[in-house]
């Protein structure tokens, strides 16, 4: 029993030492990611790592498309599908950081949080709702990086 904990203290040592190196490196990119409620330091670093050059993505589109947040397509001739899901093509990296970071914003962010709530009141499932979040916040993230300024929130 005693060699489990010791255990779980070095472990949880070790945890602490990554994360203040995450932090360090972080500050050292002059990234504003941090300033969106729901990213914190080692979800930024692991946006970040995923993304690299945010040049490669012209548009919010093509890094909600990269991430695999978008919706699929389901048609066939006149028939058109309104049950479209996430495509998950993506990284899926990307798309598990983001997830984790919607899941926070839609609870500390009121700009989040509104549209978390307009979504269900129009019927639509928790995860649907959530998945409408992240590619609100994707939309968001590039905007910070592309523009290298920090998260500001509309009023």
């Amino acid at each position: 029993m005693r060699l489990l904990l010791q255990q779980i203290r070095f472990t949880e040592e070790q945890l602490e030492s990554l994360e203040a190196e995450i932090e360090k490196r972080l500050k050292s990119m002059d990234t504003h990611l941090v300033t969106i409620p729901g990213i914190g330091p080692v979800l930024a670093a692991a946006i970040l790592s995923e993304i690299g050059d945010i040049s490669r993505f012209p548009t919010g589109v093509k890094l909600v498309a990269f991430a695999g947040i978008d919706p699929t397509v389901r048609s066939s001739g006149e028939f058109t599908g309104t049950h479209n899901r996430m495509s998950k093509r993506g990284s899926p990296y990307l798309r598990r950081a983001i997830w984790l970071a919607a899941n926070v914003a839609k609870m500390h962010n009121p700009i989040l949080k509104d549209f978390y709530d307009q979504k269900r009141a129009q019927g639509k499932h928790h995860l649907a709702a959530t998945g409408a979040v992240a590619r609100k916040m994707t939309y968001i993230i590039h905007a910070v990086l592309r523009d290298k300024k920090p998260y500001e929130p509309m009023a």
